[in-house]
């Protein structure tokens, strides 16, 4: 019998897009680190005030997903911000309530 490993190791540290996106009022963040070290996942307002730490801890290479529930965040645009090992990524995300 051949298996085959879903626990495949990342190549490269990546940030994907929120899921569902808009959303009311929870949502799926979803990124890959290839090297462990710390990382920092951060929510952001429109006007760049800081409004959540989502993440902000040392990982395992690997890939990730954390559950965001913004029920006390009002309706507009979002932004998420990964940072691991010297790699930034940016991405937007609308909460409609």
């Amino acid at each position: 019998l051949t298996g085959i490993n879903n626990n495949t190791v990342p190549i490269k540290t990546s940030l994907s897009q929120n899921y569902p996106n808009p959303f009311n009022p929870v949502t799926e963040i979803e990124y890959s680190i290839s090297k462990s070290g710390n990382v920092s996942l951060v929510v952001y307002d429109i006007l760049g005030k800081e409004v959540s730490v989502l993440v902000n801890e040392m990982q395992s290479q690997g890939n990730y997903k954390v559950r965001y529930d913004a029920s006390a965040l009002s309706s507009g645009i979002y932004f998420y911000k990964i940072y691991s090992n010297g790699f930034s990524d940016i991405k937007r995300m609308m909460l409609i309530k």
